[in-house]
């Protein structure tokens, strides 16, 4: 996956995920709108076969953009962690 920044100010940040999919941008996306700061968190693929997800995120002036976004994935991280786990447990 490759990241390429299109926006970036004090309250808002758009960029692009070259090689996800709605899977992780759906995941990256339900984390920020629990995050504090966050008033807008999406996604958009102009076309589902050829497209790359272009991903906006806005906060108000308490939480800057990439600290939201660095925030939600650690918690991705986390809550996968704890996925592995019980994994390795049952099996």
């Amino acid at each position: 996956m490759e990241i390429k920044v299109k926006e970036q100010s004090k309250t808002r940040v758009a960029f692009e995920i070259v090689g996800a999919d709605h899977t992780v941008c759906n995941l990256i996306k339900s984390e920020l709108n629990t995050t504090k700061g966050v008033t807008l968190a999406t996604y958009s693929i102009e076309h589902p076969l050829v497209g790359i997800p272009l991903f906006i995120i806005e906060t108000d002036t308490t939480t800057a953009p990439v600290k939201a976004l660095t925030t939600a994935i650690a918690a991705i991280e986390a809550r996968n962690g704890q996925v592995l786990e019980a994994y390795a447990k049952a099996f």
